[in-house]
């Protein structure tokens, strides 16, 4: 982990073969080279009035966006940390696993079309909340199963559904998802938003991301958005 973050400014994703040695490592970054800041400020114009906040850790920042950037009803997606106790920290701080932070997805949803019960259902289906501090081969606090409420509203809400899906032995071991309110979201650097979409065809992309997104579309078909 400490050697990828060291090198992370200086490694592309165009060269395969070292992005291979470096995947089980951790959750890879790099320079995009391209931005959708124009398509995200025409997103949320759409909820307007009916516009509410939910940030979510669920290993890679980059799973969780892509993932979310596809649901029916969200109206933006951003990548960043909560958390901890840095201010303003970097991705390479974030990464070393020093700052306390977690990375997030925080998701700007039309709560006239979706709801935050719908949001954690999908949550708690494309991520793995029994184990502590990782996600496959992301480990670290940075990694951890995290969900940052904006209301005592959304809190209960997270509270019972993690409550009725433990009641239900719906998964082997026990959810361990951390529950915390939202203190300050640092936005990640614009080369880290909409990763997957601006390099779907990498190998982090299609191994680790791609998945997430196929087990989405198979199980909650109703709340994708239609393109």
């Amino acid at each position: 982990m400490l050697l990828f973050c060291l090198l992370i400014k200086t490694v592309q994703m165009r060269t395969f073969s070292i992005i291979l040695a470096l995947l089980l490592i951790s959750c890879e970054a790099t320079e995009s080279n391209s931005s959708r800041q124009q398509v995200s400020k025409t997103k949320v114009q759409k909820g307007k009035n009916g516009n509410d906040t939910i940030t979510l850790g669920g290993g890679c920042y980059w799973c969780v966006e892509a993932v979310y950037e596809l649901m029916d009803g969200v109206v933006d997606v951003s990548a960043g940390f909560t958390g901890g106790h840095r201010k303003n920290p970097s991705y390479e701080e974030v990464c070393l696993g020093t700052t306390g932070h977690a990375e997030v997805a925080q998701i700007i949803f039309d709560s006239t079309q979706t709801s935050v019960q719908d949001i954690l259902k999908v949550f708690f289906t494309v991520h793995d909340p029994t184990t502590i501090n990782r996600q496959g081969n992301d480990v670290g606090t940075q990694y951890r199963s995290a969900f940052f409420y904006n209301s005592n509203k959304q809190k209960e809400i997270a509270q019972t559904i993690i409550r009725e899906l433990n009641e239900s032995n719906a998964f082997p071991s026990e959810i361990v998802t951390e529950i915390a309110p939202l203190t300050i979201f640092y936005r990640a650097k614009e080369d880290h938003q909409d990763y997957y979409e601006n390099n779907s065809e990498e190998a982090y992309c299609r191994m680790v991301i791609q998945p997430k997104i196929e087990k989405f579309e198979k199980v909650f078909k109703k709340l994708k958005e239609e393109n």
